[in-house]
């Protein structure tokens, strides 16, 4: 059983998403799957709350005022009625920041489910899944933290195929790849890509099978984010070149690629490798499915 105050990388194994709706939001279609590296979330009992980040990737929040971890836990004292105690809050960030991952989301996911269990607070799980929402689109499938198939905004989530064991490489160039901006971009290209659901088999046997599936899919956000970022591409030429790599694609807006290879050893080999070839990149081997018990 895996803490629940782990906020595991979120990994979109395809990405298709849809021009503007009238309300504003762009449709999506993706399967989801959760990573074995990601933050982590504590909670304390204290005199008065406060609220510490540490961790590799501490200093990329310095200043944030308005943290989705703190977002979160206050939709969730709104939700259940009543005031939260005070809480020491510690949030060890361990994943880039506008990353493609989800880690904000999973980071107030995890703060939700700890808070549920930690207070014993009158919330069932699609009440938690409600307030999830509220703090952003990846919030419920990153509550959910295993795999999906999401669409709608996100937050209409239905059950993955059953997929083999997963092993893979996430590369990060130290380049944030901002959301917003990656719509943007793709909006102004004229949103070439739809919300179009691929038709996937019940079960997946191997990963040279999934493999070959995903290949007939596609992240649209892909082509704006390197637009805007041209060293994803590059992180993507060095990816699909290598002999260890199934199928490399960008994760989410980016900027976050990953490569899945057929093993673990695969993975390892290709892993070491970029970090001796690639000094400046973050890159983690690590196991890709994921379940977090709430």
């Amino acid at each position: 059983m895996i803490d629940p105050g782990f906020a595991p990388a979120k990994v979109n194994l395809y990405l298709h998403v849809g021009p503007l709706d009238a309300d504003g939001y762009h449709p999506l279609s993706s399967l989801v799957v959760f990573a074995g590296v990601g933050d982590r979330v504590r909670l304390a009992p204290a005199a008065a709350d406060s609220f510490l980040v540490e961790g590799p990737f501490a200093k990329t929040l310095a200043g944030e005022q308005d943290n989705l971890v703190l977002r979160a836990l206050r939709r969730l004292e709104a939700a259940t009625g009543g005031s939260l105690p005070p809480l020491h809050i510690t949030l060890d960030k361990a994943l880039p920041v506008a990353a493609g991952l989800g880690g904000g989301s999973s980071d107030a996911a995890a703060a939700l489910r700890l808070a549920r269990r930690m207070l014993r607070l009158p919330i069932d799980d699609q009440g938690l899944a409600e307030v999830a929402a509220g703090v952003g689109a990846d919030g419920p499938m990153c509550l959910r933290a295993a795999p999906c198939i999401a669409e709608g905004r996100g937050e209409r989530l239905s059950e993955a195929p059953e997929l083999p064991e997963l092993h893979a490489v996430l590369v990060n160039p130290g380049a944030p790849s901002p959301t917003g901006a990656v719509y943007r971009a793709y909006d102004e290209a004229g949103a070439p890509g739809g919300a179009d659901r691929p038709v996937l088999p019940p079960a997946f046997e191997s990963v040279e099978a999934l493999a070959e599936a995903l290949a007939d899919c596609r992240n649209d956000l892909e082509a704006p984010a390197v637009r805007l970022t041209p060293v994803i591409g590059e992180v993507l030429d060095v990816l699909r070149a290598a002999p260890e790599t199934l199928l490399a694609r960008m994760s989410g807006s980016g900027a976050t690629c990953f490569s899945l290879c057929v093993g673990a050893t695969a993975a390892a080999e290709l892993a070491d490798r970029l970090r001796s070839e690639r000094r400046g990149w973050w890159v983690r081997a690590c196991r890709l499915g994921g379940s977090v018990a709430t």
